[in-house]
């Protein structure tokens, strides 16, 4: 941390250096965290998918969406929709796993639309249909849970009311599902 107390990487950028939980929360100095994802790491497609798969299925959806969003900055011009739709899906589902059902819902309907030119499409293996299905119904429940004041635990934090947290494992996609 440098004098201004901001924390600085390497190359004099801000950068928050407090460990952060599974879900992306920042947790206080000096507790155990899960290490980051390197950013700006240049993956193939299959590279991206398998490792973005493998941090959902270990209920890391933060971690994922930074795993799509460097193929977005990093890929061509003309799948950038593909990846960062990708990106807001992992976010949307971070969200919800937080309790924060209003961008939760809102993250993961905003990423199937960015991913609606790649339908009836599986790039990569990518099963862009199932994605847009599972984003729409899980946002649709996410929004009635969190209007059901019984579903949530009507706990306030970070000044608003929080709904229940899904379960990012339990509902963590399949981005390759079988082929037909």
């Amino acid at each position: 941390m440098e004098e201004t107390g901001r924390d600085r990487d390497i190359e004099g950028r801000a950068r928050n250096a407090r460990p952060r939980d599974g879900l992306g929360r920042p947790l206080p100095y000096g507790a155990p965290g899960v290490e980051r994802q390197p950013e700006g790491v240049v993956r193939t497609p299959e590279e991206t998918v398998r490792e973005a798969q493998r941090l959902l299925d270990a209920g890391m959806p933060f971690h994922a969406h930074e795993v799509f969003e460097d193929a977005w900055k990093s890929g061509p011009v003309a799948e950038r929709e593909l990846w960062r739709g990708l990106a807001q899906l992992a976010v949307g589902l971070t969200h919800a796993a937080r309790g924060n059902a209003t961008g939760g819902a809102r993250l993961l309907r905003r990423g199937a639309a960015a991913l609606a030119e790649f339908a009836g499409a599986r790039p990569y293996g990518i099963g862009v249909d199932g994605l847009i299905g599972w984003a729409g119904e899980l946002a649709g429940r996410v929004e009635a849970a969190d209007s059901d004041g019984a579903a949530g635990d009507g706990a306030v934090r970070d000044g608003a009311v929080r709904g229940k947290p899904v379960d990012a494992i339990a509902e963590a996609p399949c981005l390759r599902p079988p082929a037909r």
